[in-house]
Parts: C-alpha cells; structure tokens; sequence
C-alpha cells in the first residue's frame, strides 16, 4: 500500500498553503503530510489524534504539528446528525523550504529553527500564545498573499520566543514517513463508533484479515500504544467531556464512556488525569464561573 500524503494545491501566487475550511463534520481520515501544519479549530468540538496522543478538542484549540506526524480530528455526534452544525477550522501548511531551502538556517533565523526541529513532537499552544496567534491567523483571512507571508513568519519568530507551549507527543515518538492508512483507519474508525460499548480486539483483526496477535503488534507499531490503552484514553477523553457539559452524574458517565464498573473508571481517570472525576468536574465548574 502506498503511503497517503495528504497535500492540497497551493495557489500559484502563494509559496504556503492558508485555507479556512468550513464544514458539517471534519471528514479527513487518519493522515499525514510532508508540511508543518498550524491549525485553528475557530468552531467546534470533539477528539483529536495526534501521533500517540488522545484529548479532546473545541473551540480555540491551536496546535502545531511537524511534518510526517499522523493525525486525525473526529467531531462530537451532534456534528453528524444534519443538525445545522458548521465546523470551522482555519490552518496553514508550509514546508521546511518554502523560504528557500537555507532560509531557516540563517542566523536571524536560529529560534525559529529551533521551534521548527521541536515541533516533531507536536505544540499546544496556551495562554497569550494563544490569543495573540488566533487574532493573526483571523486577520490573514482578510489579506493578500504578500501581507500573509509576513503575518506568517511574525507568528513563526513569536512562537520561537514563547514558553507556553505544551508537548503533545511522548518524548520517543518518532514520525515515519509511510503509513498503511487504509488499515489503521479501519481500526480507529471501529474503536470511534463502538468504545461506549465493549470491544474485543479480534472483531477488529476479523476486518483486517489478521489475527489478534498480529493486528496487536500492528496496531502498536502505527500508534505507540497498546490496543487496550488506546481506547481506555478515548474513554477517558469522552468522560471528560461528559464530566464539563454536567447533564450526568459520575456514576452514569462511567457506564456511558464504555467502562463496566466504577473502580475500573476511577482508577484509569485517576492514571491518566491526575485526579479523580468528582475532582475534575469540580475544578471546570469552579473555573467556568470565574470568567
């Protein structure tokens, strides 16, 4: 199977690519791309993947991600029920020679570079990071390709010079830069639609034509977690945001996120999050009626 870049087609007056993508649902399968990408989700929710990483997304969320770094962004249900949701996203792809192929290395350059090489391992980018970068990704929506190309390489030396930038990937996660995506996409597509309920790994090998032992090697091969871990993070994911919107107790959100017993929930919540459930709730209510 060849490997599936995903590129879209540069203007021919732009050495960058700069597109605002209005939606129902963000359709892209599991995928990657030879381009840094820096994404802005401006309207919506739901879960991300990035490399080995799972959490959940919404409005404001802003990433960068460096190039060959699989990923995919799965929307909540409400986006697929044709209720008049519109997903937004704005993003540019560049690549590591757009400027010319020395142009990072120069010497003004040398934080740029820097961020760029770190980058492998994906960026959240938090607090006044944050607001400054959407309001420049916003206003490049209004500008010509000259005037982008400066915001762009502003945002770039900002970002060089700022501490609130979270690490997305683990520190030994390695991009490759080919994928079987048709697979892996049948698996994490499988695991989306069914981890509220319980899934038994050799329903997903049976699809692949693959036993259960060689889809488990497969499936941590492309992903860096074991097949069990993967869907107890999404679990985690979805309980988290059950626990923000506040429609359910603690006890209902652990049967609805797909977990069989209560102990089980609080023990991998408490692994993963650092806390447990009644704490987590407790902590973004209390944070929600500060602003």
């Amino acid at each position: 199977m060849l490997p599936q870049f995903h590129k879209l087609p540069l203007s021919a007056n732009s050495s960058f690519l700069f597109m605002c993508w209005e939606c129902t649902h963000f359709d892209k399968p599991w995928h990657f791309h030879k381009e840094y990408e820096l994404v802005l989700i401006d309207k919506n929710e739901g879960t991300r993947f990035i490399g080995d990483h799972v959490s959940n997304f919404k409005d404001g969320d802003l990433v960068l991600i460096g190039p060959n770094i699989p990923h995919l962004y799965r929307n909540s249900e409400p986006y697929y029920n044709n209720n008049g949701l519109i997903a937004k996203s704005i993003f540019t792809h560049f690549t590591d020679d757009f400027l010319g192929k020395s142009f990072f290395d120069l010497p003004e350059m040398k934080l740029v570079r820097r961020l760029l090489d770190r980058s492998s391992l994906g960026f959240e980018i938090l607090g006044k990071a944050n607001q400054y970068v959407r309001q420049k990704l916003v206003k490049m929506q209004g500008e010509p390709p000259t005037e982008r190309l400066l915001i762009l390489l502003d945002i770039l030396v900002f970002l060089s010079k700022r501490k609130d930038l979270n690490f997305i990937l683990s520190s030994g996660f390695t991009a490759k830069k080919s994928y079987d995506t048709d697979r892996i996409n049948i698996a994490l597509h499988f695991i989306l639609e069914n981890y509220t309920t319980e899934i038994y790994i050799e329903e997903i090998a049976t699809k692949l034509n693959m036993t259960g032992a060689s889809f488990s090697r497969y499936f941590k091969h492309h992903t860096r977690k074991t097949f069990s871990n993967y869907v107890t993070e999404i679990r985690i994911a979805h309980a988290c945001r059950l626990l923000m919107e506040d429609n359910y107790n603690i006890s209902e959100i652990c049967y609805l996120s797909g977990f069989d017993s209560l102990t089980n929930y609080y023990r991998h919540f408490k692994k993963q999050v650092g806390v447990i459930p009644k704490e987590y709730k407790s902590r973004f209510l209390s944070n929600s009626l500060m602003r």
